[in-house]
């Protein structure tokens, strides 16, 4: 269980780590500066902009895995409170988007991983790996195992990712014209504080419930369970404060940005060309999946381009919260997807041996 929640020395000693503290030293004054000049969700993307920028030109930067954990669940409990009885009428409509979903990941992963192949040079196996919409974490594992190129699967997904968290926002309130966060004058302190402590409670059972039968994110996803079951029964119901989103956009762009503190410039270079054009694809993709999902959801256009966009769980999970844009509905669709990546790359991999031989 402490594991899960990455409580070992290492991750311990690195909060206190000089490598960490510089992190912070460039992260608050970036997105201080970042909402400033009104850039959107300014949290995110100056710490990130400037962390990856540290990190690529050689300062020793690090996000400690216990910090992520302890966002996780922050993120969790917010989705919670859109959790309603209203929600689980609607989700008999998701099995449809999920389908969407099946086939958006099949048909990247085709067409991607092809271009990958034939323009960038990279093997079989590191297209197929490259070319998945997300799950970075888990296909490094998948990928290594493979015994693949993971310089190039990880180089892949994190310009992919970079390009997105920072496109996104500005899609949002171009087409919207909504400020990210903006603060409610609700009483925190009037709630019942032991609702928060029960919460904590059942997160933590559940977390280690779904991380035994392996669900994915189990950190975000037993979270997200525990705080929707204890709101839905009436047991329990806490809400915190808007401004903890600050706290974790700040984390989540950081630990983009330290990401890269095992890349070169050159190797960014030289995966950059066709890694936006591949971004590109997905993106293309994406859409005409969001618009196909139109015909059988009555949700917000822009939800569902969130939904299906190729970006991180977490970093997209973040922003929905920011721009209230259905949060619940995006986090269960990247979960979804989480599921089916997992799933169909390895079938994929079998596939293409057996018509080998």
């Amino acid at each position: 269980m402490l594991n899960k929640f990455n409580l070992d020395t290492q991750s311990i000693n690195q909060i206190f780590s000089i490598k960490f503290v510089s992190v912070i030293i460039i992260s608050i004054p970036s997105a201080i500066i970042a909402d400033y000049f009104n850039i959107p969700l300014a949290w995110m993307l100056g710490p990130m902009i400037m962390t990856s920028i540290a990190a690529l030109t050689g300062l020793k930067v690090v996000m400690p895995k216990i910090a992520l954990s302890s966002i996780l669940i922050i993120l969790g409990l917010h989705i919670g409170n859109y959790i309603d009885q209203n929600l689980f009428n609607q989700m008999i409509n998701w099995i449809w988007t999920s389908v969407i979903m099946l086939i958006y990941i099949i048909i990247c992963i085709l067409i991607v991983s092809k271009y990958l192949q034939k323009f960038s040079g990279y093997s079989e196996k590191a297209s197929i790996f490259s070319a998945a919409p997300g799950a970075l974490g888990p296909l490094m594992i998948l990928a290594e195992n493979e015994k693949t190129d993971l310089s190039q699967v990880a180089t892949s997904h994190l310009i992919r990712l970079l390009i997105i968290i920072t496109v996104i926002p500005f899609i949002i309130v171009n087409n919207t014209g909504s400020e990210a966060l903006l603060l409610d004058n609700f009483d925190y302190m009037s709630q019942n504080h032991l609702n928060l402590i029960l919460l904590i409670i059942a997160s933590l059972f559940f977390i280690f419930i779904f991380d035994k039968i392996r669900v994915p994110a189990a950190l975000l996803s037993g979270t997200l369970f525990a705080s929707g079951l204890l709101q839905i029964t009436d047991i329990a119901s806490y809400k915190l404060p808007d401004a903890s989103i600050n706290f974790c956009l700040l984390i989540l762009g950081a630990s983009v940005g330290c990401r890269f503190a095992e890349k070169t410039v050159k190797e960014i270079a030289n995966n950059s060309l066709h890694s936006i054009v591949a971004t590109t694809i997905l993106v293309l993709l994406g859409l005409i999946a969001a618009y196909v999902a139109t015909f059988f959801v009555d949700t917000n256009i822009l939800t569902l381009i969130l939904s299906f966009s190729p970006g991180g769980i977490y970093e997209v999970a973040v922003i929905a919260i920011a721009f209230d844009l259905d949060p619940d509905f995006v986090a269960f669709h990247h979960i979804i997807r989480l599921l089916f990546i997992l799933f169909t790359v390895p079938i994929i991999l079998r596939v293409l041996e057996k018509i080998k031989k």
